[in-house]
């Protein structure tokens, strides 16, 4: 019982944003997104340096000659990134519509509940 104390003495007494306001926190943030993206963009750099040949790209309807491997490459994870941001938009909207549903069946739940507690009780002869 006294760990259980002291733990959670100590995890009261540490910030959740280690000593960070609101908007240093968001400050930190950016600058960690920035600094994400030129490590994207860098690592993308060393690979179209190292591949500087090209290919041709056969779709199912056309077919695209002396493509830069760099740029396939990029295409098709834009094309991916796409799809899965479509596959999770499509799955957040379901969640919200179910948890609209869930919402009202809850408020309908909780009105015949109060109208059940207002009727009178009746002895059980």
């Amino acid at each position: 019982m006294i760990r259980t104390r002291l733990a959670g003495a100590i995890f009261r007494s540490a910030d959740a944003n280690f000593g960070l306001t609101i908007r240093g926190a968001a400050a930190v943030r950016k600058i960690g997104l920035f600094i994400a993206l030129l490590l994207v963009v860098l690592i993308a750099a060393v690979f179209a340096w190292n591949n500087p040949g090209s290919l041709d790209v056969d779709i199912a309807f056309t077919r695209f000659e002396n493509v830069s491997v760099p740029l396939a490459f990029a295409v098709a994870f834009a094309l991916g990134w796409l799809a899965g941001l479509l596959s999770a938009g499509v799955a957040i909207l379901r969640m919200a519509g179910e948890r609209r549903r869930l919402r009202r069946k809850l408020r309908l739940a909780e009105a015949e509940v109060s109208s059940l507690r207002s009727l009178p009780l009746q002895d059980a002869d």
